[in-house]
């Protein structure tokens, strides 16, 4: 055939889409490109080239169901994301504004060390990764 395509004659950028991204060099060959064998689909970072496992502010391991947080909003520029729990997300916007969280709460260790997210982490260090119950809000 004249006119028909063939891999030699496809442009650099026709190639690439049918690739997924990311592909993980440690992926088994009966594995799908761009998952880990193990870990549930989409827990991996799309800026990073391997699976996020704990969550940033309980550092239990993650579920299915995975928020990415911009330690700094992105109101105040924040570039930054990081994998949380739905109801860790939550909890952390329930009880803190963005100008708090860009100030005096971008770190997880401060976030951990304030006495209302010490008591929402003790609560749930023992529940699965899963998870969820109402989150009080802001007052």
């Amino acid at each position: 055939m004249a006119g028909a395509p063939n891999e030699a004659n496809r442009s650099p950028s026709s190639v690439s889409k049918s690739i997924p991204w990311p592909v993980f060099a440690s992926a088994a060959p009966n594995e799908p490109a761009g998952e880990v064998p193990g870990q549930p689909t989409g827990t991996h970072c799309p800026k990073m080239t391997r699976p996020v496992e704990y969550c940033w502010l309980c550092e239990r391991p993650l579920g299915r169901r995975i928020e990415w947080h911009h330690p700094v909003p992105k109101s105040r520029k924040g570039k930054e994301t990081v994998a949380v729990h739905p109801i860790c997300h939550r909890t952390i916007h329930a009880n803190f504004t963005n100008a708090e969280l860009a100030r005096q709460f971008h770190a997880s260790e401060a976030l951990r060390d304030h006495p209302k997210i010490g008591r929402f982490l003790q609560w749930v260090r023992n529940k699965p990764p899963d998870f969820h119950a109402p989150t009080r809000s802001r007052k």
